[in-house]
């Protein structure tokens, strides 16, 4: 299967990509088809060059975009990107988790001698949790 991806070329902390057209069993650095164009981030404004016709060719003949370049291709205004998109996981935000109840079971509760022979039970009582004084 084809995928058309990135491949990082560029110096260290100098990030610099080409877009090619590879099988997606090869190295990411490996061996590929062809390049179909290049994305520099580092500039400003930030270069996408691509050969429109040769993209739209191998995705009709079947080569699938990764999610990073189908989403750089959608910017860059070639139609029909959407179907190539995955969409981002939804999080949850922290507001709903601290209003929902936590899932920790409840304590057992503990037997504790009221007087000879009777037994009184407290919930959420402890073992450790005494009386006594702690230095």
């Amino acid at each position: 299967m084809l995928v058309i991806r990135l491949q990082r070329t560029g110096r260290e902390n100098l990030p610099t990509y080409r877009l090619v057209v590879a099988e997606k069993a090869r190295p990411v650095k490996g061996k590929y088809v062809e390049i179909v164009g290049h994305y520099l981030p580092e500039r400003n404004p930030v270069v996408l060059e691509k050969k429109d016709e040769r993209i739209k060719h191998w995705i009709k003949n079947g080569a699938m975009p990764s999610d990073t370049v189908a989403r750089l291709l959608k910017r860059a205004g070639i139609e029909n990107m959407d179907k190539f998109i995955r969409p981002y996981t939804k999080r949850k935000s922290k507001k709903k988790q601290a209003e929902a109840p936590p899932n920790h079971p409840k304590p057992l509760p503990v037997e504790t001698p009221k007087t000879e022979g009777e037994t009184v039970k407290h919930a959420g009582a402890s073992p450790s949790a005494s009386p006594c004084l702690r230095l």
